[in-house]
């Protein structure tokens, strides 16, 4: 197994994201990781609309995304990460993770299924889905779901 030293995980505040963070912090607690939190948001109503993929929470503007990395954070101390930082990404989960993943040149990326069995995530894909496609390190999708 890899030696991971950069582990991103992305939160929209949602209990399915949060789910994510914990696991994320478990593995950069177990590899002394410096744990990256991310955080996508629209910068306006109109920018949300334009997504035709609804299955993450919409994050319109950057205040209600820093309350999110700060709940995240919290949790990730409390489950024993020590190295965490948080980042604020206009667009896309999609685009803000792999902003995220490429600016900070992690090597595993953490996300939740929620989306991936949905009918719109087989049409449309997903966030984990896309994510895993689309990155250059090793994605890890986290079981935060059911179905």
């Amino acid at each position: 197994m890899s030696q991971y030293t950069k582990i991103v995980v992305g939160t929209d505040g949602s209990k399915s994201s949060l789910l994510a963070v914990q696991r994320a912090a478990a593995i950069a607690a177990a590899f002394d990781a410096t744990l990256i939190i991310g955080c996508a948001y629209y910068e306006t109503k109109e920018d949300a609309n334009k997504t035709l993929r609804q299955d993450s929470v919409t994050v319109l503007g950057n205040d209600p995304a820093q309350e999110n990395l700060n709940k995240a954070a919290e949790a990730a101390k409390e489950i024993g990460a020590t190295k965490i930082e948080t980042v604020i990404k206009p667009g896309t989960p999609v685009e803000a993770l792999m902003a995220i993943v490429t600016d900070n040149d992690a090597d595993l990326l953490v996300v939740g299924n929620r989306g991936i069995n949905s009918l719109t995530g087989r049409l449309l894909g997903s966030v984990p889905a896309d994510v895993a496609r689309q990155s250059n390190c090793d994605v890890m999708i986290v079981h935060t779901v059911a179905g």
